[in-house]
């Protein structure tokens, strides 16, 4: 019986990740075996920086909330605390782009909610 190569679909598996590893420096674009490991090292990079990502976010909105509050007299967490009593119901995303973008209406947020 004759051996089977599928020459088709491994040619477009290798021409697939040759692609993916397009702008890798030297034999990591080039060679085969070389760009597969590098493409999957890449792609696992990806997955766990997609998680982190949203860590670091999270982390500066918290740190420009405070840094907003301070500002009008109290901390980040009296002014977490204060919103959740009053029932206030504002992300971190949202309270720091206002503490950015328009720092009257946070200094309203905050005498609302503190005071």
């Amino acid at each position: 019986m004759p051996r089977s190569k599928n020459k088709v679909a491994s040619h477009r598996r290798r021409k697939k990740l040759l692609g993916m590893a397009k702008g890798y420096w030297g034999a990591r674009s080039k060679v085969y075996t070389v760009a597969k490991h590098h493409v999957e090292k890449g792609l696992l990079h990806a997955y766990r920086d997609r998680k982190t990502k949203k860590r670091i976010f999270r982390s500066l909105w918290i740190t420009r909330i405070n840094a907003a509050a301070r500002l009008n007299g109290t901390t980040y967490s009296k002014l977490i605390n204060a919103l959740d009593i009053k029932g206030v119901n504002i992300n971190r995303k949202v309270l720091a782009s206002m503490a950015l973008e328009n720092p009257a209406a946070f200094t309203e947020v905050v005498k609302f909610c503190v005071n």
